[in-house]
């Protein structure tokens, strides 16, 4: 799968790895990088052969920053944005793809950038990793879930704290919250989510698979049948 601009899809065996390829802007999330995200999203969650997904940023300074300001805050009119929605909804497949997803968070970890390693079942971040939601300071709120995910991640206190007053949290703040579930050094960061990565791989598939949509699909469930 060739031809993107602003990710790189490499397949190696069960792993399949997703970069963010704009370093130059800090991986922020924008038009393009929202179609090609989609693109190959879809073309994982069918690919029987892949077991686990790596998310990651190029670069050495962002995984993503969040999103390109000079696209998205242009709105669209209300028929275009219904229309996008519903043709290339990027979290909804974010949320819903069967594969284990494993983010590998280092720098900044901001917004839009955020709200796709919440969308992950596993964060592994760096200790130079910073994490916030700058909406606010836009006038705007997140626009991609952060109000359900990150609730259920770190519960209602800390969140309000992050949105309101726009407080970014430090790697160590991060790991404290359970906001992430590993913190590495930054020499360290891709080999240990690639032997995650390997191990949850050596499992049988179906295992995984069914595993993880038990949890996913159950957390909000009461426990009386």
């Amino acid at each position: 799968m060739n031809g993107f601009e602003t990710i790189i899809y490499e397949k190696q065996g069960a792993l399949a790895c997703i970069t963010l390829n704009r370093p130059e802007y800090l991986n922020v999330y924008n038009v393009r990088m929202r179609d090609e995200l989609y693109q190959v999203l879809c073309a994982v969650k069918d690919d029987t052969e892949v077991k686990v997904v790596i998310l990651r940023g190029a670069g050495e300074k962002a995984f993503c920053a969040g999103a390109d300001l000079t696209e998205f805050l242009t709105a669209p009119s209300p028929l275009i944005a219904r229309q996008v929605r519903w043709e290339r909804d990027i979290w909804g497949i974010f949320l819903n793809i069967p594969q284990p997803v494993i983010a590998s968070l280092h720098g900044y970890v901001l917004g839009s950038g955020l709200e796709m390693a919440l969308c992950c079942d596993l964060k592994i971040a760096s200790d130079d990793a910073k994490f916030g939601l700058p909406e606010m300071r836009l006038g705007l709120i997140p626009a991609a879930g952060a109000t359900q995910t990150m609730p259920r991640t770190i519960g209602t206190a800390r969140i309000l704290d992050m949105l309101l007053t726009g407080r970014w949290l430090t790697a160590r703040e991060a790991f404290d919250a359970k906001l992430i579930n590993r913190m590495v050094t930054r020499d360290k960061l891709m080999t240990t989510v690639e032997s995650i990565a390997l191990k949850i791989a050596s499992f049988d598939s179906t295992s995984a698979r069914a595993a993880k949509q038990a949890i996913v699909r159950g957390r909000d469930l009461p426990l009386a049948p």
